[in-house]
């Protein structure tokens, strides 16, 4: 059930449960995702003005195993992939492993040094993202506050579209702070979007709104009213 439903831009936004949600939503060229690990994250480290004021509200549906395989039947990235490998389809190496390094060979990280995605798709050579997030230091998105407590930068997510370069059409199944469909707006794809917890969602279609309104000038706005194609 859809609880409500946003369009800004390109994006489709709806806050709900998404199993319950995607039977009504047609296909999707890929979906570019990351979920709830199922590992009762909790993050409440970070204080001070750039803290985020929702670093320790939990995830909704981290308190169980993350099962990928309603996800993986087509072109599919899924970050987190580590916490759940042995559930991936990657019997005879099928797949690509992706490494986001966050030191990017610079000082200490007081957290995990990298983080892991797989992509889905015949074996090829596995993909480094160097990419300096930790803390203050960063990369991009400087004295940006983090909005959700398993966050990835915009740059990250935008790389993961340049895999799937034919996907014109994105599912993320848990939107979180928005961060993939910020992605597809500023790369011209129209992305769809759904979130449990009503504080992300709100915060998500914030993110899109002022991504809608800072356009890359290079790239090719997306239609506002979004077709999917194809069922996973």
């Amino acid at each position: 059930m859809i609880i409500r439903e946003e369009r800004i831009g390109g994006q489709r936004l709806i806050l709900g449960d998404c199993l319950q949600v995607m039977p009504g939503l047609g296909r999707f060229d890929a979906v570019v995702t990351d979920p709830p690990y199922g590992i009762n994250y909790r993050h409440g480290a970070e204080k001070g003005p750039h803290a985020s004021r929702h670093n320790e509200r939990p995830i909704l549906g981290d308190d169980a195993p993350f099962d990928p395989a309603p996800w993986v039947r087509g072109q599919c990235i899924l970050w987190g992939a580590n916490h759940f490998a042995s559930r991936l389809p990657i019997a005879g190496g099928g797949g690509r492993w992706l490494v986001w390094d966050k030191r990017d060979g610079v000082g200490f990280n007081d957290q995990s040094d990298v983080e892991i995605g797989w992509m889905s798709g015949p074996r090829r050579a596995d993909r480094i993202f160097s990419h300096l997030w930790s803390g203050y230091s960063k990369a991009s998105e400087k004295g940006v506050p983090r909005q959700h407590p398993t966050q990835k930068p915009i740059s990250l997510m935008k790389w993961c579209l340049g895999f799937l370069p034919d996907a014109k059409t994105i599912l993320d199944p848990f939107m979180g702070s928005g961060t993939t469909l910020v992605a597809c707006q500023r790369r011209g794809r129209m992305g769809t979007g759904i979130e449990l917890d009503p504080g992300y969602f709100d915060i998500a279609c914030a993110r899109v709104e002022q991504a809608a309104r800072q356009p890359d000038l290079f790239i090719a706005t997306p239609a506002p009213k979004p077709v999917q194609e194809q069922l996973l």
